[in-house]
């Protein structure tokens, strides 16, 4: 792992008054280690930018105006909303004999056989989490995905690094070639079919019986007859008295 030298010197501005170290043009800070008190640190933005703006990691020899030089790493960094500019950071103090942990970006080697055959690279996970001796300290892992073919993926397990305890869930997916997104286009033949298909009508049920509610009005112009009513039937006339037969 490479080495960064930044040069520091001890701010009496905190908490608020830090924005007139700001307006010097400088970055306020904080240094802090295990055992030891804190250090309220100010830097020029122009020192600062080959520590934030990396793909990799540095171990920082932190130089005071003293002449102490503290080994330390870059632990956090605020960002102004609006202009997107560093505004404070924080470094954190290491020690020889002492892990630490850390998290490490992740590079991609290669153009995976799968992207050549129309797939699409997906990277899931920049950054690792991991535990080692400060000397172990990787700057970037690398991994190769030249092999990987559509469908095909890379997760925490496949990665080995000596000396170095990966801290991620070990089924989690780094990287993965996925399939193309395939859109049907719609023939003329369909689109012509579709343009002079008339809907289907599914009647649902009995049909609504004339004069019910519900029921289709006559169309204009028919005509309707209205079943006249039943005549109720004639009483039945009484019979005759029969004739009585004359004495002779």
């Amino acid at each position: 792992m490479s080495e960064v030298v930044l040069e520091a010197e001890i701010r009496e501005h905190v908490g608020k008054h830090t924005k007139h170290v700001r307006r010097e043009g400088k970055i306020p800070g904080v240094y802090y280690a295990h055992g030891e008190g804190n250090l309220n640190i100010a830097v020029t933005s122009h020192s600062l930018r080959p520590i934030v703006y990396t793909s990799e990691t540095h171990i920082i020899d932190l130089k005071l105006k003293s002449g102490e030089i503290k080994k330390c790493i870059l632990r956090d960094v605020q960002f102004d909303p609006v202009s997107d500019l560093p505004i404070h950071f924080d470094l954190q103090g290491v020690r020889a004999d002492e892990e630490l942990t850390i998290e490490i970006p992740v590079t991609l080697i290669g153009t995976p056989k799968g992207v050549k055959d129309g797939g699409t690279t997906q990277h899931v996970m920049h950054r690792l989490k991991v535990s080692c001796l400060p000397r172990f300290i990787p700057e970037h892992i690398e991994v190769n995905i030249e092999q990987l073919g559509i469908n095909d993926s890379l997760h925490v397990r496949d990665i080995k690094l000596e000396n170095v305890k990966i801290l991620e869930n070990e089924s989690s997916t780094i990287v993965a070639v996925v399939p193309p997104t395939i859109l049907k286009e719609e023939t003329p033949a369909e689109a012509a079919a579709a343009a002079t298909a008339e809907p289907e009508v599914i009647a649902k049920g009995k049909k609504a019986e004339e004069g019910e509610e519900g029921a289709a009005p006559a169309q204009p112009g028919a005509q309707t007859q209205a079943a006249a009513p039943a005549k109720p039937a004639a009483p039945a006339k009484p019979a005759a008295p029969a004739k009585k037969e004359e004495k002779k």
